[in-house]
């Protein structure tokens, strides 16, 4: 059995390839190449949760099964928030070939990724001022993945209800990252082109008179039932919806608190990988309202684990 760490893990990571490999993910998880089971999900107190996913490509060899975990409160006791493993087992015997011990970084790549791939496909070509809503881990990933995919040259805002926390992600970003530190959320997102929320907010952040014409919006923190970032005002105004999972998002997602309002249905959204083989489904016009609304699938982490595990065989042959 194959055991790798966290940094063995990171060091075998190419972002470029990754990028392919979620977007074919996300088109064969659209055309409904993938076993994709409902989330498990276990909710704690304080906030905590814990998260498994997991399913199976038509056809592949293997099927994966990955355990993330949040706990919120661990900066206390000096530990990060969030942890996990991912297991690659054999789809023909049931044998556990791969266990990745990541904790949680090849999620958080994942969403990162699966943000900018998001905000690319959906963003107006000329975005240039990209608000990010959050502080944590998952703010840093978007980021840097929109920083490293998307076209043009970016400036990046960062707001957080703790401003201490906002103003040390800016000054912890890399080099080249052009990135300021705001107070005011609702200036910032009207002088805004792109908005990505990374929150673990319950209630919405992002009011719909907020946005001006022509923004999109990538959310990403509500990933769990309870969870929401946006105004369902919003959700209801936008032009386009788009979503990794129909059946996930409508359950738990960003757009869940619209579908129980009977504002939204299924037949009122578009799934990422439609949206990345048909461009047609997507933005026509720079006034638009855009929003992907993104809960992360097994789809993304089958497609990282296999990329990591290809990488590490390759160097295995050299």
């Amino acid at each position: 059995m194959i055991s790798l760490t966290r940094n063995e893990i990171e060091s075998l990571i190419d972002l470029p390839q990754t990028v392919q490999a979620l977007e074919a993910a996300y088109l064969a998880s659209s055309q409904g190449n993938f076993n994709l089971p409902p989330v498990g999900h276990i909710a704690f107190a304080n906030g905590a949760d814990c998260h498994i996913k997991y399913g199976h490509m038509k056809g592949d060899s293997v099927f994966v099964i990955k355990i993330a975990t949040g706990f919120p409160q661990n900066s206390i006791h000096g530990l990060p928030s969030g942890n996990g493993l991912v297991l690659v087992l054999s789809a023909h015997t049931g044998q556990v070939e791969a266990m990745l011990h990541d904790e949680m970084v090849l999620t958080d790549i994942r969403t990162g990724l699966g943000g900018a791939i998001a905000s690319r496909s959906l963003a107006r070509r000329d975005s240039q001022n990209v608000l990010v809503a959050g502080t944590g881990e998952q703010a840093r990933r978007q980021i840097e993945a929109h920083n490293t995919i998307l076209p043009g040259s970016l400036s990046f805002k960062v707001w957080g209800r703790d401003a201490t926390k906002a103003k040390a992600l800016v000054n912890d970003l890399a080099q080249g990252i052009e990135a300021t530190q705001v107070d005011d959320l609702e200036t910032a997102t009207r002088a805004s082109d792109i908005v990505i929320t990374a929150t673990g907010a319950t209630a919405p952040v992002i009011k719909s008179d907020w946005v001006q014409p022509g923004t999109h919006i990538t959310a990403v923190g509500a990933d769990a039932p309870g969870k929401q970032e946006l105004d369902i005002k919003l959700i209801n105004r936008a032009d386009i919806v788009a979503v990794d999972l129909v059946s996930q998002c409508i359950d738990h997602g960003e757009i869940s608190h619209a579908s129980r309002a009977g504002t939204i249905n299924a037949t009122d959204l578009v799934e990422l990988g439609t949206l990345l083989t048909n461009s047609k489904l997507g933005r026509t016009n720079p006034e638009q309202i855009t929003i992907a609304d993104l809960t992360g699938i097994a789809a993304q982490d089958i497609a990282i684990a296999k990329a990591v595990l290809e990488a590490w065989q390759s160097q295995k042959d050299l």
